[in-house]
């Protein structure tokens, strides 16, 4: 899926709406320290951004050149792109080593991840027994009553996963379970992000 958004990534910067800072200040009220965090799947660095703000330094990676040449800059963040072939090894020497990283985000991202694979190396570079992962997406678009069924065929219909909020649901019930503790942030499912109409047209751009 390396190569799934690098021609629209100008168009998926400007169609992905951002999320809620309340949610990186619950997510940065998990960890005891603030020093490093690790976004992985990174895209345009809209997540990556958020999380600089509540830690010293951010890693922010993607398999997508493309998707990192567009990524926002910041001057705690280092973006870097990890290609499908790179080891674990090299991954883990990229992000600052072993028992080193506080938080590990994932936004909207880890349907397309080898899970197996990212679990390792989470548990590898993840600080214990302090350090903390959080993965989440989105889980719907709502308009109005008229629109709202409209769009939910559309996804249902034109998206490879369907909706996404299942697929990434059916991957925390098979397996986050048996390899992590897995804790509810509060409110997190009332947690509510605002798209303009344009970055609602921008379909392509997810």
């Amino acid at each position: 899926m390396a190569g799934l958004f690098d021609k629209q990534a100008d168009v998926y910067l400007e169609g992905r709406p951002t999320y809620p800072k309340e949610w990186y200040s619950k997510l940065a009220a998990l960890t005891p320290h603030h020093t490093l965090a690790w976004d992985v799947g990174t895209g345009n660095g809209q997540a990556a951004i958020s999380v600089a703000e509540h830690y010293e330094q951010v890693i922010g990676t993607d398999v997508s050149e493309s998707q990192l040449q567009h990524a926002i800059p910041h001057p705690q963040i280092r973006y870097a792109h990890t290609p499908l072939n790179i080891t674990d090894e090299e991954v883990i020497a990229l992000v600052g080593g072993e028992d080193s990283v506080d938080l590990v985000t994932v936004a909207a991202a880890v349907h397309w991840f080898d899970l197996p694979k990212f679990y390792n190396l989470v548990s590898r570079v993840l600080k214990k027994p302090e350090g903390v992962l959080a993965v989440w997406t989105y889980s719907g678009i709502e308009v109005s009553p008229t629109f709202d069924p409209v769009m939910k065929r559309f996804l249902t219909q034109h998206f490879l996963f369907g909706t996404i909020e299942p697929s990434v649901r059916g991957v925390a019930i098979r397996h986050f379970h048996f390899l992590f503790k897995v804790s509810r942030v509060s409110d997190a499912r009332g947690t509510r992000c605002h798209w303009t109409f344009r970055q609602s047209c921008h379909l392509k751009g997810f």
